[in-house]
């Protein structure tokens, strides 16, 4: 038997954009604990999103986590010695969480100059409902869509 659930932390918002997302976003990004480098690196890509969309990079990033959050997920239950994936629907936190790895994990893997070039490009990709991240979240739910007949394994 489990103690207790674990008490749920809230971050400061950041300081330039004052926003929890972005203050979140900031330490999903964050390497080795290099905050300020990140900072720069965030910021300096909401500035190359502003020079390319000329609309506000707090609504292009907002939107892009909106199009990349899954809705519903696999996860594998063992019943009677069988392993099912069972689709199951995502909480909000987990879904945010999900958007900024899927986002961070895709930029990283884009074939860029800089760090905040990747992030730019990414971040106006998954605000059109395109680009890798998007991609992903759309391979989720497809599993999930397959793997309906399970769905009553659910707990």
């Amino acid at each position: 038997m489990r103690k207790r659930r674990a008490e749920k932390r809230f971050i400061k918002p950041d300081p330039k954009y004052n926003d929890v997302l972005v203050a979140k976003f900031i330490n999903y990004i964050m390497w080795d604990g290099k905050k300020s480098v990140t900072r720069k690196v965030v910021y300096e890509s909401f500035d190359l999103i502003e020079k390319k969309t000329k609309q506000n990079p707090l609504d292009i990033m907002k939107k892009a986590v909106a199009n990349v959050q899954p809705l519903v997920e696999v996860r594998s239950r063992r019943v009677g010695g069988a392993t099912y994936q069972v689709p199951m629907e995502v909480r909000p936190e987990r879904r945010i969480a999900l958007a900024l790895r899927w986002i961070r994990t895709y930029s990283r893997d884009r074939k860029d100059r800089s760090m905040a070039a990747k992030l730019a490009a990414e971040l106006i990709a998954a605000s059109n409902g395109e680009g890798s991240s998007v991609k992903k979240k759309e391979d989720t739910h497809r599993m999930a869509e397959a793997n309906k007949a399970f769905a009553h394994f659910r707990w």
